[in-house]
């Protein structure tokens, strides 16, 4: 069931109504009912969907069970590497199988023998990367010690598949989000609308600039060969917004729904294209992503603290690792490579903790190095944005190539219609940058606060089409 659809509408408001007048009398009753309400709309896709999920979920409820009841060493390694090796290997056929099987026989053209091979007739589940690093990071913070089992399958199932951010995020972590279905639910009205806020600043982002943006994105990449430099740098400047829009947007989305049930996720995004170097943007980029592959692969691999080479090997691991995540394509490989590249002289020179503050943290407008910094950091991401766009490494290398060497600096004035909402975007980013969201504080006036919501549904409405876009990371 997508966001941005009719049938959303309608299930949201009856889902909250339910959730608040029929089954707040009991906690267990309405954990049983987000349980049943998340599965209708996982299923929503295809039902068949919903085996896999059940299954990864009822594997890591049973280890972290026997995790619990038992000490030995052995015992414990092994329940492990059973949840490690069930949910990645449910991953892996289901994502990577057949992209495996299609390198292989490249290779083996490459050298001169023709293999045949048989690959998969299979549907890459929706969020199947999403949920099964949910449960990954429930056993092995369980495994560690640093999370007591629980021993309710419901609250477990109920958190594992979370409606509002189980297709696309935030990945949540059981530290923060399992023990919330513990808690009694008083509606709390502050909250409901301070979710209400963050959905329409989300619905904003995608909708006004995802959407809209995604239209020049797809005619100038599928067109790039016949394209001027102007236009293929204008098509990687709007994809860096159609994703940041379609991705943050959803996590808004997510984040506020949840606050409308009572439940606090962690925030995913916060301003990454305000950011003076690589390390800020990947702190503040997927934030809950990055987080994950710090405390799951990079520190156990030994972080820094082997010296300069481990660390220097390590974040090749973990950015290359981050590429493969996101899909069975060389692309999203070239990309990890070229942000560890990025990375890489902030690490050697110990500047990659340099940035912790905000922009521009004491005053309205940013230094003239701070500007610089941004705007270097934001052309290198664009460079990498190509190729995670790009159909192949061979498109994405030949779409750089021509915006460095063909020249021409024509842009037909169609081409440039989502510019203002773009500027308009990072205007309102800009002033409240401190902020968790735009929205989230707002003025005390009631007229400028109704003249606020009144032009993001203005324009929310006004941009909507007939075409219902998917968020672009429900691929992943």
């Amino acid at each position: 069931m997508l966001f941005n659809s009719i049938e959303f509408l309608i299930f949201l408001p009856t889902v909250f109504l339910l959730y608040w007048f029929v089954f707040n009398k009991n906690l267990r009753l309405q954990n049983l009912f987000l349980l049943t309400i998340s599965y209708i709309f996982y299923g929503w896709w295809d039902w068949r969907f919903l085996s896999l999920i059940f299954l990864s979920s009822l594997i890591d409820f049973s280890i972290g069970k026997k995790l619990s009841r038992t000490e030995n060493k052995k015992r414990r390694k092994w329940l492990l590497s059973t949840s490690l090796v069930v949910n990645l290997g449910l991953l892996g056929v289901f994502k990577y199988y057949n992209w495996f099987i299609d390198s292989l026989q490249d290779v083996f053209h490459v050298i001169g023998a023709d293999v045949s091979m048989t690959t998969l007739n299979i549907v890459l589940p929706v969020g199947i990367s999403f949920y099964t690093f949910q449960t990954l990071s429930y056993t092995i913070d369980v495994y560690r010690g640093n999370l007591e089992a629980t021993r309710d399958p419901i609250k477990f199932f109920a958190f594992v598949s979370f409606f509002p951010q189980l297709v696309a995020g935030p990945i949540e972590r059981a530290s923060n989000l399992l023990g919330q279905f513990d808690l009694p639910k008083k509606f709390n009205r502050v909250l409901a609308n301070e979710g209400l806020r963050q959905i329409l600043w989300g619905f904003f982002k995608k909708i006004v600039i995802a959407d809209t943006c995604a239209v020049f994105v797809n005619q100038i990449f599928d067109n790039y060969a016949d394209q001027n430099s102007a236009m293929l740098i204008l098509g990687a400047f709007y994809f860096a917004f159609q994703i940041y829009g379609d991705f943050s947007g959803y996590s808004d989305i997510a984040i506020g729904t949840a606050k409308l049930f009572g439940f606090n996720l962690m925030t995913n995004f916060k301003y990454p294209y305000f950011s003076r170097d690589m390390a800020e943007f990947w702190r503040r980029w997927h934030i809950s992503l990055s987080t994950w592959f710090r405390d799951y692969l990079y520190i156990p691999l030994g972080g820094s603290r082997g010296g300069k080479n481990v660390a220097v090997r390590n974040t090749f691991i973990i950015f290359i690792v981050s590429g493969f995540w996101h899909g069975a394509n060389w692309t999203f490989i070239v990309w990890g490579a070229l942000n560890a590249i990025y990375f890489l002289p902030l690490l050697l020179f110990n500047k990659n903790r340099s940035n912790l503050n905000t922009i521009a943290e004491e005053s309205s407008f940013p230094s003239f190095k701070e500007i610089s910094n941004l705007l270097i950091t934001f052309a290198l991401t664009l460079v990498a944005w190509v190729f995670f766009r790009a159909p192949n490494v061979g498109v994405g290398y030949g779409y750089i190539l021509n915006a460095f060497t063909v020249g021409g600096f024509e842009i037909p004035l169609p081409y440039l219609a989502s510019i203002p909402m773009v500027i308009l975007m990072l205007i309102i980013e800009w002033n409240q940058r401190k902020n968790d969201f735009p929205l989230l504080n707002m003025p005390k006036s009631t007229w400028l606060r109704t003249t606020v919501y009144g032009v993001l549904v203005f324009l929310i409405l006004a941009h909507i089409s007939n075409i219902k876009q998917e968020f672009i990371y429900f691929q992943f």
